[in-house]
């Protein structure tokens, strides 16, 4: 296949006849070829997408080609083009994971808001997150974020907190999927001081008296994501107060008085695809190799290994048109996953709210939803009865909420139903939070000076500007320009909310 690619006036003309073509792709299309297909139903969108980022076009067009002409000059180059989206839609929280990894462990960027600390030490954030933090996975602005990477391959990491006495905490263990694999706090374990094991998946011995077991890792790498409430500002130093009794300690110097843990930053450093455009699948045979996946996904880790996916395996070896089929896949991949998410096809939709399936947090072998709806969406995702978070992209009539004025209304007795709390979170298109002049990032059950209703409901207002200081109290920031969604956080949230039986009201827009 020529690696020729068409100017923008090309693909422009290509819009033209291929309405019976898309028909066909449309009928046929699967999950892993909604990237093509899009091509073909919306060449239009693929010109803006080849605006921006002239880079990629070569990319593109021998992604496009054979749809649009029907034509596969070489087989094998396809064959791997098809297999290779499914093996970074499998491996993709591999591969995130092992960029985030390095960089909380090993680049000292903004230490107060963006993770930086040794493998087995906590990181704890100095202040709550704001718009300086621009690493994207929707960060919450109610809790102080405490973050670690523990390495569980050789002995258990020992977990341990002080009393938190009614303060909502909790700390959650993810494993290299991005899947959930046990949690510690308030809700799971309860507030008294507590001492918990973190066991890698190899591991076999007794633990010391008082210490507890969690579920056993799902892989010898996992990241423990604890999050500590703030009551505002000004309980910020008594969060840190905590944060400063939160341990980490391996086996072997667990129990030993004045014994320090060295600092370790030796950590995979992922292949830059700046640099190598065969990167993503370098590093993702590094981390399949680091990290084993189950026995159960041997039938589908064999198809991989033909194009050379796999622990051990070198795509260099793979025939130069495997290698540009397989730089076509992880150039498409994360905006097919993208897309996935933006669909709600992972959801079920009440008011334009996205109300998540009872395996969140655990997708396991649904691996596109685990790709897209947790590991790209947030890095990782709560147990439902931990918490849930409602996405919304759209308003009351169905449009992308945009530059524009919305009122969000809870009537009379319908707050969020919740034991611990519940805030509502705008971001832009990169999952960052929305930069703003107030500096206020999220709106909620503990937002000060909140103004009801005369009915007793409450009007919440998502808008750029001010709406007059009267209702600032109920402002919520949104951007400028462009595109924004919103989460709706529900801590420790009621059965209703978990089964959807309550239903959230939708976003309407003034102007």
């Amino acid at each position: 296949m020529t690696s020729e690619a068409p100017s923008i006036s090309t693909l422009q003309r290509l819009q033209d006849g291929v309405t019976e073509v898309a028909s066909t792709v449309g009928q046929v299309a699967s999950a892993t070829g909604r990237v093509a297909a899009d091509v073909v139903r919306n060449p239009g969108s693929v010109v803006d997408r080849a605006r921006m980022v002239p880079a990629v076009l070569p990319l593109l067009w021998q992604a496009v080609k054979p749809v649009l002409t029907g034509k596969a000059a070489d087989w094998r180059g396809e064959y791997a083009y098809a297999l290779g989206q499914q093996a970074f839609v499998y491996g993709f929280p591999y591969i995130y994971n092992a960029r985030l990894r390095h960089q909380w462990v090993t680049q000292d960027r903004d230490p107060k808001t963006v993770p930086y600390a040794p493998v087995n030490h906590f990181w704890h954030a100095q202040q709550l997150m704001d718009a300086s933090y621009r690493d994207g996975g929707c960060p919450n602005n109610d809790t102080l974020y405490s973050i670690a990477w523990v390495d569980l391959r050789k002995e258990p990491v020992i977990l341990s907190h002080p009393d938190m006495g009614d303060r909502y905490f909790t700390f959650e263990l993810i494993g290299i999927t991005s899947d959930s694999i046990d949690s510690i706090g308030q809700r799971t374990t309860g507030s008294q001081p507590g001492r918990f094991a973190l066991v890698g998946p190899d591991w076999q011995g007794q633990l010391p008296d008082g210490v507890r077991r969690t579920a056993i890792a799902t892989s010898p790498w996992a990241l423990v994501l604890g999050r500590t409430l703030v009551d505002g500002d000004d309980d910020v130093p008594n969060v840190h107060v905590l944060q400063k009794q939160y341990r980490l300690t391996p086996l072997h110097l667990f129990g030993k008085e004045g014994a320090t843990l060295p600092e370790r930053r030796d950590v995979l450093e992922p292949v830059d695809p700046a640099q190598d455009p065969l990167g993503p699948w370098k590093t993702l045979n590094a981390m399949l190799a680091e990290n084993p996946p189950p026995p159960h996904h041997e039938v589908l880790l064999r198809q991989f290994a033909e194009i050379g996916i796999g622990a051990g395996l070198d795509v260099e070896e793979q025939p130069e048109a495997v290698k540009q089929a397989l730089i076509r896949a992880a150039t498409t991949g994360v905006p097919l996953l993208r897309q996935q998410m933006l669909s709600g096809d992972w959801a079920r939709l009440v008011n334009g709210w996205r109300y998540p399936p009872p395996e969140i947090g655990r997708f396991g072998d649904d691996f596109l939803k685990r790709a897209a709806d947790q590991s790209l969406a947030g890095i990782a995702a709560n147990d439902p009865a931990e918490a849930i978070y409602l996405l919304n992209y759209e308003d009351a009539k169905g449009d992308k909420l945009s530059t524009g004025r919305y009122l969000l209304r809870f009537g009379p007795g319908n707050l969020p139903p919740v034991d611990a709390f519940w805030s509502l979170t705008a971001y832009g298109e990169d999952m960052n939070l929305v930069p703003n002049s107030p500096g206020r990032y999220s709106i909620g059950d503990r937002t000060p000076g909140l103004i009801t209703d005369p009915d007793g409901g409450l009007t919440l207002h998502l808008q750029a500007k001010s709406p007059g200081r009267d209702r600032e109290p109920n402002w919520l920031p949104t951007p400028e320009q462009g595109v924004w969604f919103v989460i709706l956080r529900m801590y420790r949230p009621r059965p209703e909310v978990v089964d959807a039986r309550w239903e959230c009201p939708p976003l309407d827009r003034l102007v």
